[in-house]
Formats: structure tokens, sequence, C-alpha cells
């Protein structure tokens, strides 16, 4: 199917048709040499733009689990001091 052609073959490179009346796929030596370089030289670009993303992402989520403990102290010291606030008016009014 041409989804399963699409993942095989990424961003429109597809292989060539084979035409009625050509004989099948012969490369000499050389071309499929070139051929195999050019793949690799698109999958080393494909491997960077994912590494260069991955990386990003990294540092996004250190980003967020700084930002969540920051809140989560911050959350606690609230806690804390609203708790000794909540003590001091019941002890006023016990007095």
């Amino acid at each position: 199917s041409k989804k399963d052609t699409f993942k095989m073959y990424p961003q429109g490179r597809h292989p060539a048709p084979h035409q009625p009346g050509q004989p099948g796929f012969k490369f000499t030596v050389a071309e499929s040499c070139d051929r195999i370089k050019d793949e690799f030289q698109f999958l080393q670009a494909q491997y960077h733009s994912l590494k260069v993303e991955y990386d990003k992402l990294a540092n996004e989520k250190t980003e967020m689990q700084r930002h969540y403990v920051m809140y989560y102290e911050m959350s606690y010291g609230l806690n804390i001091e609203m708790h000794k606030q909540v003590c001091s008016i019941i002890l006023i009014c016990l007095l």
C-alpha cells in the first residue's frame, strides 16, 4: 500500500518504478555504491535532525522538572506558613 511505501521511503523517496519491457533492476557496483552512499547520507541527515529535536525536548524536560520542584517547594512553604497562622489564630481564640 502507499502508506507502507511512505514508511519505507520517507519524504517522497521511492524506488524507481519498474517499466514493462525493461530488464529488472540491474545496477553496476559503482551505481550500487552511489545509491548506498546517498541513502547513508540521507539517514545521517535524518539522524542529525532527530538528535537535535531529542536534545531540545530533553532540555525542555529538564526545565519543566526544575519548575515543578520550584513550585512544589513554594507550595510546601506556603502550606507550612498557613499551618502556623491557623495554629496561632486557634491559640489566640483559646486564650
